[in-house]
């Protein structure tokens, strides 16, 4: 039976590809790409970017290709068998990445070419691309004995199992819990979450209605249930995750998979020379050590914590003086800080709701990138999808299809939680001609419910634009060589900048006017409404930049001074810096590092910070268009080619000089915040 990982393709074949197609095909692919590349190493005629780095590049590619919709679909359809397949291809993976990296003569035939006098004839992305691998056989291990580089080759196994398995463990406990719950419980709940869970209900079979811990259904129940009793047995489930504790305790527990996680990083830093993992992580980013990530987090924690404690003192007395309540705890905060929102400002995300029918925002979000980029967006009706929800768009500029992205918004069983891009093909010249970026993005809205469309709170708005940046840094890229190209070799802590930076049009009048449109009446967002939502767009910013400083001194914490005698356990390490920059701290039972994908399943190990780091950049590169206009195209222009279309052919601080005409300042991002510096 013919392979379709194994052929070419324009887009994934998604509704061809199963479990059984998987591993034989990344197993074929990775014996072809190592045969291939001997064979080209053989030649001893000189190397060039011509008869090795470009044919290894296509090789590389041909293997992305097959890779990337098994990875996309374990994440966005999750089953026993994919995963099984999935899983089996993670050793072979992990170990075709050590051979290539320690491959010695590889790295010779690369150190060569830049030695060599035609190294200056190449162009920027070439050069840029030749020594970030140099940089990246140094940090695989190339110049150690070899009993050292086998060592590193079964730490990184083991370090891909343990991450695919925190995934998995997070995944499975999320599905695990559901509750039957009646009318009465949910009072207080919008019209939507209760449409919602009465579906939910009845695709059960169940009476009533069904909550469950993904996050269209959390977060109604945190936040508007006036069942104080139901918030704690809900927001006991989703904070006991993947723990020792709860109600599905020991069941998928990650506390030793956090503990082997750690301590195994810690041995491959050590390995490649490096004190800590923290020191590793920065070898690749922008900030210059962790020192400076340290201060910069330590910084902003101090500048933010009094108007958090502030906001803290209001909460606690509102509470007090609204329900006579002593002892608000964390499944308190969200429902009185949603009061208190509503007190102050007259204004709840559910009374924005109607105006952000998906059908009404996406043309929005469309027609903020053409203004800004000159690029129009277009749906593609027939093409090959795995799931009803899935959309295809192209991106074209003067009517050439330049980029296309899949389009997945909706939450469902065995999908990941949260909201993500992830690229399907990269842009590269090839021996055929260009080849086209394309996206995957990913949300987890609340579907639509019976003839009524899916209708968008604000802050699934921001996610919505904040993916669609990642996006566009994917697409929008100019350039052709795939090590550099879109979003691959940019800096972790600066590949936020365009993400967050798109974030700010879903705060302007003038964006606005045509992102929003009520779904029945199609009815403006109403000045006074939305006079409401922008006085409203800082309430408890300070103790929302102290949760996110909370993780990323955590994380980075974690990975700088493991194994050093400062801290006895993961936990006490939390609690320690709870008490330095929590407003307040959650029970005992809180478990939240069990589920904390991002730094043990993902890519933002010691580089949590990244996202406020490069929200420093994207305030700051926004408050230019503040100065000159929100749709102006010649400053949109500029950020296209200083930002978008450079990928990773330059240097980040480099590349935000060319837009700014200056390094950054953290003032805007304090005044966006509200936060007086």
């Amino acid at each position: 039976m013919p392979n379709p990982l194994l052929e070419p393709h324009l887009l994934p074949p998604f509704s061809r590809i199963q479990p059984e197609h998987v591993e034989p095909a990344i197993r074929q692919l990775i014996e072809t790409n190592k045969l291939a590349i001997e064979e080209l190493l053989a030649n001893d005629g000189g190397y060039t970017w011509g008869n090795l780095l470009q044919p290894i590049e296509e090789l590389e590619d041909k293997l992305a290709k097959a890779w990337s919709p098994v990875s996309h679909l374990n994440g966005v359809c999750n089953s026993e068998a994919l995963r099984e397949a999935y899983n089996a291809c993670l050793p072979l993976l992990s170990e075709y990445s050590t051979w290539m990296g320690q491959h010695s003569d590889l790295c010779a035939a690369y150190q060569q070419i830049a030695d060599g006098k035609a190294f200056a004839a190449l162009n920027t992305a070439q050069k840029k691309s030749i020594n970030q691998s140099l940089r990246d056989f140094r940090l695989a291990g190339v110049a150690l004995p070899a009993d050292e580089k086998k060592d590193y080759g079964e730490l990184r196994q083991r370090l891909s199992k343990l991450g695919s398995t925190f995934g998995e463990n997070v995944l499975d406990a999320t599905s695990a819990w559901s509750k039957q719950v009646t009318a009465e419980q949910l009072r207080g709940l919008p019209e939507t979450a209760m449409a919602s869970a009465k579906q939910a209900a009845v695709t059960a079979g169940h009476q009533d209605y069904l909550i469950n811990l993904e996050f269209p259904s959390l977060s109604p129940v945190l936040n508007y249930c006036d069942d104080r009793e139901l918030r704690e047995t809900v927001y006991t489930a989703h904070c006991t995750r993947a723990s020792e504790l709860g109600p599905n305790g020991g069941q998928w527990d990650n506390t030793a998979l956090i503990t082997d996680t750690l301590q195994l990083r810690s041995e491959l830093s050590q390995l490649l020379g490096f004190d800590n993992y923290a020191e590793l992580s920065l070898a690749t980013k922008m900030a210059e050590s962790p020192a400076s990530v340290v201060d910069f987090l330590q910084q902003l924690a101090e500048q933010s914590l009094p108007q958090a404690k502030e906001e803290w003192r209001q909460l606690v007395e509102f509470a007090r003086n609204d329900s006579g309540l002593t002892d608000l705890q964390s499944w308190d905060v969200g429902y009185y800080s949603e009061k208190l929102r509503q007190k102050l400002y007259q204004v709840s995300q559910e009374d924005i709701r109607p105006y952000l029918p998906v059908d009404r925002v996406l043309p929005g979000l469309f027609e903020v990138v053409r203004r800004l980029y000159g690029v129009d967006v277009n749906p593609v009706e027939h093409f090959d999808s795995y799931h009803p929800d899935v959309k295809l768009f192209e991106l074209l500029r003067d009517g050439e299809v330049i980029a296309c992205f899949f389009l997945d918004l909706y939450a469902r069983a065995h999908k990941r939680g949260g909201a993500w891009m992830d690229d399907c093909r990269v842009r590269r010249e090839t021996a055929d001609g260009l080849q086209i970026p394309v996206a995957y993005l990913v949300c987890n809205f609340t579907a639509p419910v019976g003839d009524s469309p899916a209708l968008l709170t604000h802050n699934e708005l921001t996610t919505l634009f904040h993916e669609f940046g990642h996006g566009l840094h994917h697409m929008l890229t100019r350039q052709t060589v795939a090590a550099v190209s879109g979003i691959n070799g940019v800096a972790w802590d600066a590949v936020e900048l365009p993400s967050q930076f798109l974030e700010n049009w879903c705060w302007e009048r003038e964006a606005l006017s045509f992102i929003s449109g009520h779904h029945a009446t199609g009815e403006a967002l109403p000045e006074a409404l939305l006079d409401k939502l922008l006085a409203a767009r800082n309430f408890q910013s300070g103790m929302t930049m102290m949760r996110q400083l909370e993780f990323s001194l955590f994380d980075f914490r974690l990975h700088l001074e493991w194994g050093s005698g400062t801290f006895n356990s993961v936990q006490s390490l939390l609690d320690q810096i709870r008490q330095q920059v929590a407003v307040t701290s959650p029970p005992i039972f809180n478990r939240f590092q069990n589920a904390f994908s991002h730094i043990f399943a993902g890519g933002y190990a010691a580089g949590y910070y990244s996202y406020k780091w490069a929200e420093v950049l994207s305030a700051d590169a926004f408050s230019r268009f503040e100065e000159d206009g929100i749709f102006n195209a010649e400053t949109g222009a500029d950020f296209r080619t200083s930002i978008l279309e450079a990928g990773g052919s330059k240097e980040p601080m480099e590349l935000f000089i060319a837009f700014r005409g200056r390094e950054p300042s953290i003032e805007p991002l304090l005044r966006h915040c509200g936060i007086s510096g």
